[in-house]
């Protein structure tokens, strides 16, 4: 048995983990590299193993990162089952059809101004592909276990972090292999706490935020007012957004602070991304997931208005009174928040809030890091709005809570291996759970493949 690490292994995305049982492949998430260029030029390179050689995909949750390469993989040959949660299947479904739409339009874009340096552009997948992806998913409740192949058998647990989002345990020939995906945080607005697991001979565990603590203070306070400063400056505020799971934290934080007159409540609210109006609704049909009460959940979209078309986002975009506006995508990467980008970060009335991490190379960790401009659709935009960074909106559990998790283990692992950080992260968090727990860890290079004992 062993274990090929084709993503995530020496950066926080592209998550791609291959277990192979000597009967049977499974590969854990199957997800797209984002961030610095280089490694978004990993997606367009053929697996290190054939797709046709892999006989099952295990999704740990819905984000792109995790679920984005579905569609290529499937382009490529696999036509195996994809089990994952049933609100992972629901969110899948609203995520990478987006992706494979945006990656057709940047494509068509591309073509029509002429500023890919390939002739002619192509996406990585088209939404043909990710609907064929989307006919192999298998909706896999948690706590339930099922058999994968003669005694290879796979179980969900609750992770936090997002809707539907897992830790998976796969169980082979008496030994379990534990691969935590992402981690919740303790105190998230809208999900519970991961839940425990107490076993494992192997555990993949996860480090996004392995050498970070997040802020203790409240951050719905400073967001309201950020937003006050800025309204009483004759600006507007842009809030890039994940359209999964950080849009409807946000909407949430909104109305609490309407609510509690903290922001004024007949201030506009505009959310410009109907994959984010699309989940927002699997927010609410999957509700019973959720940390939040029901009541709170159907009137928390209450005052804001949905911008469906790509007529009223231009529209939106020309407005000029006072405003909140989310918009996807939540680095700035891609999608509608960059034509509000180019008309509100030249304005120094404006307010640009990115809420939650942010990838290396990407826009918006350019920008929190002090960027004069950026590019976008071929041309340099001057940045002289306000730009704020709130981790408190990270879905993501800090160090002391990845700790906190591992320490609910009965007994250490055999190995334990940190995925799914930057590289200082991952080392940071393998001196931890070294120091600290006295296990037996370490941090795979991308691509390694290792025997397990």
């Amino acid at each position: 048995m062993h274990i090929h690490f084709l993503g995530a292994a020496d950066t926080v995305t592209g998550s791609k983990h291959l277990v192979d049982t000597g009967s049977h492949r499974i590969l854990l998430d199957c997800g797209l590299f984002q961030g610095y260029k280089n490694l978004r030029e990993r997606n367009w390179s053929r697996l290190a193993v054939s797709a046709r050689h892999i006989d099952t995909v295990v999704l740990s949750h819905a984000h792109l990162d995790h679920s984005g390469y579905l569609p290529a993989l499937v382009k490529q040959g696999f036509h195996g089952r994809v089990f994952a949660t049933p609100a992972t299947c629901d969110l899948a479904e609203v995520l990478l059809l987006d992706s494979a739409h945006l990656q057709e339009e940047d494509a068509r874009r591309a073509n029509l101004y002429g500023y890919s340096k390939h002739t002619p552009a192509e996406p990585l997948y088209t939404v043909d592909d990710a609907q064929r992806a989307l006919n192999r998913l298998r909706p896999l409740p948690f706590g339930d276990e099922i058999e994968l192949h003669p005694e290879v058998t796979v179980e969900f647990t609750p992770a936090g972090h997002l809707l539907g989002a897992a830790t998976v345990t796969l169980r082979c020939q008496e030994r379990t292999l534990v691969f935590s995906g992402d981690l919740g945080r303790h105190n998230d607005l809208l999900m519970p706490p991961p839940d425990p697991v107490h076993e494992a001979d192997v555990l993949l565990v996860e480090s996004t935020y392995g050498n970070r603590r997040h802020p203790t203070d409240d951050v719905l306070p400073l967001l309201g007012r950020l937003i006050r400063d800025t309204l009483q400056r004759g600006g507007s505020v842009l809030m890039p957004t994940f359209a999964v799971g950080r849009a409807q934290a946000l909407i949430l934080a909104l109305h609490r602070l309407q609510r509690a007159g903290e922001i004024p409540a007949k201030v506009p609210i505009f959310l410009d991304s109907p994959m984010a109006a699309q989940a927002t609704q699997l927010y609410e049909r999957h509700q019973a997931l959720l940390r939040v009460p029901p009541e709170e959940v159907a009137r928390m979209c209450d005052g804001v208005t949905l911008v469906d078309t790509p007529q009223a986002s231009e529209a939106l975009t020309r407005s000029r009174y006072p405003r909140i506006v989310l918009s996807a995508s939540g680095m700035a990467t891609g999608g509608r928040v960059l034509h509000h980008l180019k008309v509100m970060a030249p304005n120094p009335k404006n307010l640009i809030v990115f809420p939650g991490f942010q990838v290396s190379g990407s826009r918006g960790a350019k920008m929190i890091a002090g960027a004069t401009e950026v590019k976008i659709h071929g041309e340099y935009v001057p940045i002289h709005a306000e730009v704020r960074h709130l981790e408190g909106f990270s879905g993501h559990a800090d160090a002391d809570e990845l700790m906190d998790w591992l320490r609910r283990f009965k007994q250490p692992p055999r190995h334990t291996y940190v995925v799914h950080g930057e590289p200082d992260a991952a080392d940071a968090l393998r001196t931890r759970i070294k120091e600290e727990l006295g296990w037996r860890v370490s941090v795979p290079d991308h691509l390694a493949r290792i025997e397990l004992d």
